[in-house]
């Protein structure tokens, strides 16, 4: 009876029912403000670091920039704090606002310019395409 009563309450528990999915995981998006085609890989880990890959291409040529630091889940949202970029301390804290997630798929805002990003989960094993597929 005990097993029977623990599996209805994980069934029955508002955390296990309507959980929210994690923003931890690896999320693929294109587009920055002043670039439709640049490219991201962001890799957020569930003990609230991360690593960002940016990727914009030019004439087939890829010009990469590598951050990385601490995300944290907010109200509406989540914040990035960004400690180094390209392995130098460039500390700055970035605000977004999370319009919608599923499992597959993250739709969020970034606060100061309204500049709407779209981002799909990927496994770990994701790497980020060559420029030359796609300029």
């Amino acid at each position: 009876m005990r097993p029977l009563v623990a599996c209805l309450v994980l069934l029955l528990s508002p955390s296990a029912a309507f959980a929210q999915p994690s923003l931890a995981g690896n999320w693929f998006g294109t587009g920055q403000p002043d670039d439709k085609g640049a490219m991201y890989l962001d890799r957020m880990m569930p003990d609230g670091t991360f690593r960002v890959h940016h990727r914009t291409c030019i004439k087939g040529k890829a010009f990469d920039q590598h951050a990385a630091g601490r995300w944290a889940k907010t109200a509406d949202g989540f914040t990035i704090s960004i400690q180094t970029v390209n392995g130098e301390p460039n500390p700055r804290t970035d605000v977004y606002r999370l319009i919608s997630m599923d499992a597959q798929k993250q739709r969020y805002v970034f606060m100061p310019t309204n500049f709407a990003y779209e981002a799909r989960r990927v496994p770990s094993s994701f790497q980020m395409p060559p420029c030359d597929l796609i300029s």
